[in-house]
């Protein structure tokens, strides 16, 4: 059987859920649901739009739904999401990271000319006159967001006389559109104090406000201000700067970002709706079994996942070898033997999913479809 068809034939079987081969990257449709129907609903209580980045889940299928939802469009983390999604019917796409190469600008410009909407983002100014050149060249106006570090310094320009220059020489390049300002502060977006984690991310909003002040008293609009994050959905908002949130994990969330509210006593805003189903494939020892899935099926920056449902209760997981996973558990509680199925949240969503070809979708416990994942390795 071809890979691409493993698991079709249960798609509609009652129970069919239970018997996918494994491991498997599932999606619980229902939960991802009412997380897309809840994000959808702070925005439009805060009058604020919403961009969803689709480095999460790197699938036309679920950039639709968020777009159906009320999603202005999409954040792509790589030019080859964005060249992905958009040949899957994508035409509203936002760059979040620098491209810089001869090629990488090649590219660009040809996405430019395929889609309506795209906008790329910029940090530097020797770049922005190859997009200038590039742009010349193709035919086509390039809107250009400018990045703007928090004080991370992964990427972007900090808040100053730089900044505000490189805006000038965008505005002044006859073959480029000034679309605005990003500002992602990936440092905040994990903190588990509620407190730090909303001083830290105000904090950057309020830099962000200043140059927006500073550049409208030059008579320069703004466009938009895009930016935030799943950790800092509920904090942003409050600061009145950003025009469009970014969030991504919200729609999945896992075991990171389930710890921003459980550690400190909170509830997660948002609910668990991406898993990964194991399967038990030795039991020989009293309260140890051995699963399906190890290193390969999870990424790993993020520690063990956390278990959902299928081992007894106080049962911990742990990576037993690229190809295994390992359980243990109180003996008391219960016994897993050969063939039980567990349901892990992953450690840390974004690069788990980039470790899978398809989402199995399910309602309770049948296969309802299979999504591809067109943007899976995309990481050029």
């Amino acid at each position: 059987m071809a890979a691409q068809d493993l698991n079709r034939d249960l798609i509609g079987v009652p129970g069919g859920r239970a018997m996918l081969q494994t491991p498997a990257l599932i999606i619980d449709l229902d939960a991802m649901e009412r997380n897309i129907a809840a994000m959808a609903a702070h925005a439009k209580k805060h009058n604020i739009a919403l961009r969803p980045h689709a480095k999460t889940h790197k699938c036309s299928e679920i950039a639709k739904r968020q777009i159906k939802a009320g999603a202005l469009g999409i954040c792509c983390a790589k030019l080859g999401e964005g060249e992905a999604l958009a040949d899957a019917g994508i035409d509203s796409i936002l760059l979040t990271s620098p491209v810089v190469t001869e090629f990488g600008i090649g590219r660009v410009m040809a996405l430019n000319a395929k889609i309506p909407e795209l906008r790329i983002t910029c940090d530097n100014a020797s770049v922005a006159k190859k997009l200038e050149d590039a742009a010349r060249a193709s035919g086509k106006k390039l809107k250009v967001v400018v990045d703007i570090d928090p004080g991370l310094g992964r990427t972007g320009i900090r808040p100053g006389d730089g900044a505000i220059a490189l805006i000038e020489q965008i505005i002044k390049s006859p073959n480029l559109e000034f679309a605005g300002l990003q500002c992602y502060a990936g440092q905040v977006q994990h903190m588990e104090s509620p407190n730090e984690r909303r001083a830290a991310s105000l904090n950057a909003m309020k830099e962000l406000a200043e140059l927006r002040d500073q550049l409208k008293a030059k008579g320069i609009t703004v466009p938009l201000l895009s930016g935030g994050g799943t950790g800092t959905f509920d904090i942003d908002p409050d600061a009145n700067t950003l025009t469009e949130l970014q969030v991504g994990s919200y729609i999945f969330m896992d075991k990171q970002y389930n710890d921003v509210w459980t550690k400190p006593g909170q509830r997660p805003p948002f609910e668990p709706s991406l898993f990964v189903q194991t399967t038990v494939v030795s039991a020989n020892r009293e309260g140890f079994a051995t699963t399906d899935a190890g290193f390969k099926s999870f990424a790993t920056d993020a520690g063990s996942p956390a278990i959902f449902s299928g081992a007894p209760e106080g049962a911990n997981y742990f990576f037993f070898g690229d190809e295994q996973g390992g359980v243990f558990y109180p003996s008391a509680n219960g016994k897993l033997d050969v063939g039980a199925v567990i349901v892990c949240i992953v450690p840390h969503c974004d690069p788990s999913v980039n470790l899978y070809d398809r989402y199995h979708c399910v309602r309770g416990d049948v296969l309802e479809s299979i999504w591809t994942i067109e943007a899976r390795g995309a990481s050029a």
